[in-house]
């Protein structure tokens, strides 16, 4: 029998990714892929259940509430979801490996280039969430804390990643404001997965990040995006996040990933090359129907 992996939040942009590429990636596993209706992870009684139905051997745990408006309009629930439910799955799989996967919004964007060991410091409610959960899981020493970049993509709901934020905004006549100051190492799913995949199965435990290897500001990842699709042309403007009014932002959130590209067989790419490399074989990056891996 095939060894089972389990995936959390399958519906989310990168859970259903990882479901999706899991016969290229990994072809001797059985991998199963769980939604929230399929099982409620705040529930410990129903978790208890879907664990003894599985049996998993290697888990990677994606779900969570990850909106960073949502999480600070209801606190209490971001820590149920991203905290609480982290800490029963991880004490579920204590016997197995297991990989978190966490965010670069652990960070206060005052450095930049962000390597595993430096000091967290969360600005939001999502961050300070994610901190937490990573402090529970990482109790395990054989468990794992993947801290992933922004993630562009077509998520099976379409209404996942900032790709499809920016692309609901503009065909309501919105105008968002991208800050030329603020930065990112953004990442396409397809490559984010491939590296989740390598990584998960041989089993190293600790903290790792994953973006793509290009700092690159909010402003320049809108340009380029409209490069792609014409219907963001003229729908987005620059701006600065001084002048921003609402919920701190962190400036610089960009991470280096030389810890995670150590491990990995291909390198992890810049978005500004996988756009070009993706135009140009005839495979369609951001259908989700199709092969989405780079």
């Amino acid at each position: 029998m095939k060894p089972v992996a389990l995936i959390t939040g399958a519906a989310g942009l990168i859970g259903g990714y990882l479901v999706r590429s899991a016969s290229r990636w990994v072809p001797d596993w059985e991998v199963r892929g769980l939604t929230r209706t399929e099982v409620d992870l705040t529930d410990r009684a129903q978790m208890q259940r879907c664990w003894e139905r599985h049996r998993p051997d290697l888990v990677i745990h994606c779900a969570a509430l990850s909106r960073t408006g949502l999480c600070e309009q209801d606190p209490a629930r971001a820590r149920l979801i991203n905290v609480e439910a982290t800490r029963s799955l991880a004490d579920l799989a204590r016997d197995v490996p297991f990989a978190f996967l966490s965010t670069d919004q652990v960070f206060d964007g005052a450095k930049g280039h962000y390597v595993e060991t430096d000091a967290v410091h969360p600005l939001n409610v999502y961050g300070q969430t994610k901190v937490e959960a990573e402090q529970a899981v990482l109790e395990n020493p054989a468990h794992a804390v993947v801290r992933i970049a922004l993630t562009a993509g077509t998520s099976p709901t379409r209404d996942r990643s900032f790709v499809e934020d920016m692309l609901r905004a503009a065909a309501k006549g919105m105008t968002p404001t991208l800050f030329t100051d603020e930065f990112r190492c953004p990442m396409p799913a397809g490559a984010l997965v491939r590296a989740l995949w390598e990584f998960a199965v041989q089993r190293r435990p600790g903290v790792y990040h994953v973006g793509g290897h290009e700092r690159l500001s909010r402003w320049e990842i809108g340009e380029l995006l409209a490069a792609r699709f014409p219907e963001l042309r003229g729908s987005i403007r620059p701006g600065s996040v001084a002048d921003y009014q609402g919920p701190p932002r962190p400036p610089d959130l960009s991470m280096r990933s030389d810890k995670m590209q150590a491990l990995l067989s291909f390198r992890l790419p810049g978005f500004r090359q996988w756009l070009t490399d993706g135009s140009s074989d005839g495979v369609d990056p951001w259908d989700y129907s199709s092969e989405v891996i780079r």
